[in-house]
């Protein structure tokens, strides 16, 4: 049985505002006939402060869960599902998180510029009795980006709600990455191949 006949009955509450985790999770809960089973939206004011010396392919998870615990047991109710995520970007085991200025973000792909870099994003689903996070993770390699590219990017697109200062679904990601290893939309923020799975065995 497809996911979208299985979850009709449930309702399904996204932690996120993000504009390309709800359009991905759109997509995963359509049927064969592209009907979109409907989910809410609901973001929590949650700050994202995780232990000075946890492992860092671990933040991920945890602040999906800790978004994903903001919910009271009053919102979750028979029947309920809430998804929460959280991505981050690892350049030498070090996070790039969302830039704080256009500066930041211009230094930001000045370091992802010619390089290697991990993507991992944690997803939480969360219902009345249970709790369940799961992550993955993808390899992006830039080729080398010239200030002039680095500058048009920052300016015109404004990449301060990204992890990393970067959408790999904008023009940067069309003119500067050579290759990605593992999940594409993962390295968007939600890793749907994976999240269709665990959601198929989370209602069994």
């Amino acid at each position: 049985m497809l996911l979208a006949n299985k979850i009709k009955d449930f309702h399904i509450i996204l932690g996120s505002q993000s504009p390309r985790r709800q359009e991905l999770l759109a997509g995963v809960l359509s049927s064969e006939l592209n009907v979109h089973h409907p989910f809410e939206v609901v973001v929590k004011d949650v700050q994202e402060i995780f232990p000075e010396d946890m492992p860092v392919a671990d933040v991920p998870c945890y602040l999906a869960e800790l978004k994903a615990k903001s919910f009271t047991p009053a919102e979750i109710k028979r029947n309920t599902i809430v998804i929460t995520a959280d991505t981050i970007v690892l350049l030498n085991g070090k996070i790039l998180g969302k830039p704080t200025s256009a500066e930041d973000a211009v230094a930001m792909l000045k370091s992802l510029s010619g390089n290697r870099h991990e993507v991992i994003t944690g997803v939480c689903l969360r219902s009345a009795g249970k709790i369940q996070v799961f992550s993955d993770r993808s390899e992006v390699w830039f080729r080398h980006l010239s200030q002039k590219e680095i500058r048009f990017y920052t300016e015109h697109f404004k990449p301060f709600d990204k992890a990393g200062a970067y959408g790999v679904q904008e023009w940067i990601g069309y003119i500067g990455i050579e290759k990605i290893e593992g999940s594409y939309f993962n390295v968007m923020g939600l890793p749907t191949q994976q999240l269709y799975i665990e959601l198929m065995k989370f209602i069994s």
